[in-house]
Formats: C-alpha cells, structure tokens, sequence
C-alpha cells in the first residue's frame, strides 16, 4: 500500500464487495466448497440440536471457517495457476498438490473434532 494513500470508507466498502464477490465465485463454482458447506449446514445443526456449549460452539465455528478459508486460498492458486499455463509443469503441480493438501489436513483435524465433540453427545442419547 502506498504510504501517501490516505484512508477511505468507500475504498474499505469496495474491498468487502470484492471478498463477497469471492465467496459466491467459491459457492457457485468450486464443487469441493458446496460438499465443505453441507458438512458445516450438518455440523451447525448438530450443534444446535445438542445444545453443544460456547466453547464447542467456537470449536466448531473456527473448524467450519478454516476449512472454507483453506478451500477459497487452494482455488485461488488453482485459478492463478491455470491461468499461467494448462500443460503440465511440476512445479506448478506441487503447488496444487500442497494447496489442497492444507485443506485436506484442516478438513481432517474438523472432523476429528466434530467427532470429539458430537461422538460422547450421540453416544449418551442412545444407551
């Protein structure tokens, strides 16, 4: 950022426009994001048909946020990658690869505390 540049309202405006643009192109074309969002719709109404405390309310607000977020940064890079070339370069690929790596290990760290919160809870409801 330009030191001179001087703080705006309407600029800060625009850069939560252009963060709600991204979050729609993530829904509407990143199929891996929708399967995310019907697992955090299934956690959230978990939570709330168990009556899980705040703590695992944060728990689980963090885990469902995290794996979006690492989902938004791999289609980014997938996106920006794409764009430089579709042939087959390793480099690129290992970029991919370790992109959606990250999210598949803040995916797997979800569910184990998804189970670690809602396992003990079910658990009890049926003995």
């Amino acid at each position: 950022m330009n030191e001179k540049e001087q703080f705006s309202w309407r600029k800060r405006g625009k850069s939560f426009r252009y963060a709600g643009h991204g979050l729609k192109v993530l829904i509407a074309f990143e199929h891996n994001a929708r399967i995310h969002l019907v697992a955090a719709a299934l956690a959230l109404a978990l939570g709330w048909l168990l009556r899980i405390s705040s703590l695992e309310w944060c728990l689980i607000v963090i885990c469902i946020t995290s794996v979006l977020s690492a989902e938004a940064v791999n289609s980014a890079i997938e996106a920006l990658a794409d764009r430089i070339t579709t042939d087959h370069d390793p480099f690129i690929g290992r970029a991919k690869d370790l992109a959606a790596a990250a999210v598949l290990l803040l995916a797997t760290g979800a569910v184990v505390v998804g189970l670690i919160i809602f396992l003990p809870k079910i658990l009890s409801l049926i003995s």
